[in-house]
């Protein structure tokens, strides 16, 4: 179907799932005012999408469906995810090179705040009207979720690495907070470089990215993608929807929902593990930086994985107020 009718489509659904949420969400036992589905396009061809449609249990895909005709039921691109989780690496991971202490700084490399176990360090920006760089990963790896303190120091490595303090290489500055409501749309923190330490921003496999930040409303289907994370190292993947609303992600205080995000599968099983929060994604074609990695399940994806949630790029950017640095 067109996207415009695939949008109509998605608010409709996405409307009477509000009104009647199922039992997905209550079902994970934790705080939530999620319905347990999410929503999004998938690109088929040309100025032609499927509406996607994510579920935590292939029992609820019946109560989904029935809001459908049997027309619409021929353009759903129906998947079981499994619950949603930010990708912060588990304690005692054993380290490997993206995981050791390194310097200059540079993407991919395993960082966090003193209260949280690891994540990855996904890019370096630069905050508008301010001298300095910055670096950025996730509320829930530099600022623990909304409990930090402005001014919280950040390590490299990440405390599940051997971070200590000895290794601050930065200082908290900034980051959208989440509400309980839905319609969070970033999970995204920035911190300052201390004096002395520097960041090498265009250290990719590959070489540096665009300086031009993607747009991810207008992609290709199939739209090859690549990121470097503290876990998994340089992977490679596939756009499998946008404009993803309603995706439930289980944090440590419960469930916070958000929309517009981006549903990437790996090409040869997942794409992202544990850990691989805060990576920068960017398009194979052009190298354009498009998502910042957040969250993501262990089934639902075709080859073997699951799927991974990304906020859009410009998105973070535009709340944050901060530009991409590319080298």
């Amino acid at each position: 179907m067109l996207p415009d009718s695939a949008r109509e489509l998605k608010a409709r659904l996405s409307q009477r799932l509000t009104e009647s949420p199922g039992s997905a969400a209550s079902a994970l036992g934790v705080p939530t005012r999620w319905s347990g589905v999410a929503l999004g396009l998938a690109p088929v061809g040309p100025d032609q999408v499927h509406l996607a449609i994510r579920l935590i249990d292939r029992a609820d895909a019946d109560v989904v469906l029935a809001g459908l005709d049997d027309a619409a039921r021929e353009e759903v691109d129906v998947r079981v995810i499994g619950p949603v989780r930010p990708l912060r690496s588990p304690g005692g991971w054993t380290p490997e090179e993206l995981q050791q202490r390194v310097r200059p700084l540079r993407p991919g490399l395993s960082v966090s705040h003193p209260d949280v176990t690891a994540g990855t360090l996904g890019g370096v920006v630069r905050r508008r009207g301010t001298d300095g760089l910055l670096v950025l990963s996730n509320n829930h790896v530099l600022a623990a979720s909304d409990a930090a303190t402005e001014g919280d120091p950040v390590l490299q490595p990440g405390v599940a690495d051997g971070g200590t303090p000895a290794d601050r290489v930065g200082t908290l500055i900034g980051w959208v907070r989440f509400t309980d409501a839905p319609g969070n749309l970033v999970d995204a923190a920035v911190a300052a470089l201390d004096a002395g330490v520097d960041a090498d921003p265009g250290a990719l496999p590959g070489g540096p990215l665009a300086a031009a930040v993607a747009a991810v409303d207008d992609v290709d289907p199939d739209e090859l993608v690549e990121k470097v994370g503290r876990t998994t190292g340089h992977t490679r993947g596939r756009i499998t929807a946008v404009e993803v609303d309603g995706v439930g992600v289980q944090y440590d205080d419960g469930v916070h929902t958000f929309d517009d995000q981006v549903e990437i599968e790996g090409l040869t099983g997942a794409f992202s593990a544990g850990g691989d929060s805060g990576s920068v994604i960017w398009r194979s074609s052009d190298r354009a930086p498009l998502g910042l990695l957040f969250a993501g399940s262990t089934e639902g994806g075709s080859n073997g994985g699951g799927v991974t949630f990304a906020n859009p790029l410009a998105t973070v950017l535009r709340l944050l107020d901060l530009d991409w640095v590319a080298r």
